[in-house]
């Protein structure tokens, strides 16, 4: 290499330290309670699921003040939402519409759609009650628990999804 290509890398390297000496001073650094607030992930096999209960009539309430507006009167769909009930097999193309029971293959995604997402106005400010609650209700709808039966953390990676099997797993070993 010559001495001028030596005397150029030089001085780089001396301005490129110099430049990241500076710093903006933006940002802060992240606690472990921050990242616990967004850390909210919730497996098939129900690790992550906080502590709470919901039943099907607790949920019908939550559901016909924060849902209906945009899901409909017992989940069949409405102005802004799809249908979360019923649905024809997927089978039957793929136009069909995916609700509950006819796509989703585990019951903690449920859960965890609903405590990330809903409702829609205002995000993550349902309880975990209430979100069991509301899971309750629309499994309920969709046949695959009782109207009686009450969900937790122990029973709700119970519920068997009918599409359960019609998933191919990336992470098999998460499940």
């Amino acid at each position: 290499m010559s001495m001028a290509k030596s005397l150029a890398v030089l001085l780089v390297a001396l301005n490129a330290g110099a430049a990241l000496a500076q710093s903006p001073d933006l940002g802060r650094p992240i606690s472990e309670n921050d990242i616990k607030a967004w850390d909210i992930t919730i497996l098939p096999n129900g690790a992550g699921l906080p502590a709470g209960q919901g039943t099907p009539a607790e949920g019908a309430k939550i559901y016909a003040e924060k849902c209906v507006a945009c899901h409909g009167e017992g989940g069949r769909g409405g102005p802004g939402g799809r249908p979360l009930v019923g649905g024809a097999p997927l089978t039957d193309g793929i136009e069909t519409s995916k609700t509950i029971k006819n796509y989703f293959a585990y019951p903690t995604t449920i859960f965890d759609q609903i405590r990330r997402a809903m409702p829609y106005n205002a995000p993550k400010s349902l309880t975990d009650n209430e979100v069991y609650a509301l899971t309750a209700y629309l499994l309920s709808l969709n046949k695959l628990i009782g109207e009686n039966d009450t969900l937790d953390a122990k029973s709700l990676p119970q519920v068997k999804m009918p599409n359960r099997d019609n998933f191919i797993l990336p992470y098999p070993d998460r499940i």
